[in-house]
């Protein structure tokens, strides 16, 4: 047989025969005066071979230390590694998918997914109410709620602990009746400080009123030393801060300073 006629036979292509011999696999036959291969059973019968082991998915490392029967490992053991290995994808895939369909639920439930997505069911409500209050104000957005969004994501994938106190702590600050409506409010005080001084006076104002949009049970929960998920001013806080205009940055200090002594 030609090296077509060989590959017919078996179901794969002639330039899968020669990467197999290229790599060891497949022995190469005797050659005709012509130069060209000629193929017999046994060469059929070992691509066969070749060929179901692979579709078993078998790595070409895997395959060649089965048909060398040099690696001191049977083709049960081998096959009983590659079924652990599927089971684990299995379960990664089963995993995967159920995260998507959470996915696809939220852009149901929210009109679609946010940008900073994607994110928890809660995070997820809270976007969801923030695209809701923005639309029924006038005017563009606040860049300070996209940048307060960015944030609320960033801070959910610190961990499964700080994800939990997270959704607790938006919970409280989100419970009481116009309490979004409040927030907007301060996101257009704070962009109003864009291209201010940090000692206007309207940083003070900013401040205090960001300052009132903190319940006393989250003030309480923020101000507890050593609180999981807190973060040392000189490294989480100081990359946030250096995100906003100087005023904004000292009203958003400001708020912290008057939050903690509330609850302090």
């Amino acid at each position: 047989m030609r090296i077509g006629e060989l590959a017919s036979l078996v179901g794969v292509s002639t330039r899968a025969v020669r990467h197999y011999h290229h790599l060891g696999l497949l022995p190469e036959p005797a050659r005709r005066a012509n130069g060209y291969r000629e193929y017999g059973l046994p060469d059929a019968v070992a691509l066969a071979r070749l060929r179901r082991l692979a579709e078993l998915g078998l790595g070409l490392d895997e395959v060649r230390d089965i048909l060398a029967d040099d690696s001191g490992r049977e083709l049960a053991e081998v096959l009983a590694e590659l079924d652990a290995d599927l089971a684990r994808q299995e379960e990664e895939i089963r995993s995967r998918r159920g995260r998507l369909a959470a996915l696809r639920r939220q852009a149901e439930e929210h009109g679609g997914l946010p940008a900073e997505g994607p994110v928890s069911d809660e995070l997820a409500a809270v976007f969801g109410e923030m695209a809701r209050t923005s639309a029924a104000r006038p005017g563009p957005e606040p860049a300070m709620a996209a940048k307060e969004r960015e944030v609320l994501a960033l801070l959910e994938s610190t961990g499964q602990a700080g994800r939990r106190r997270m959704a607790d702590l938006l919970g409280k600050m989100t419970a009481e009746p116009g309490a979004m409506e409040r927030m907007y409010e301060v996101y257009g005080l704070l962009d109003a400080l864009a291209e201010a001084a940090p000692d206007d006076p309207r940083v003070g104002w900013a401040a205090q009123a960001l300052a009132d949009c903190v319940p006393d049970a989250v003030a309480a929960e923020l101000a507890v030393p050593g609180r999981e998920g807190a973060a040392p001013e000189g490294g989480f806080l100081a990359a946030v801060h250096a995100q906003f205009a100087p005023a904004q940055a000292a009203a958003v200090r400001e708020a912290v300073r008057l939050v903690t002594e509330r609850a302090g």
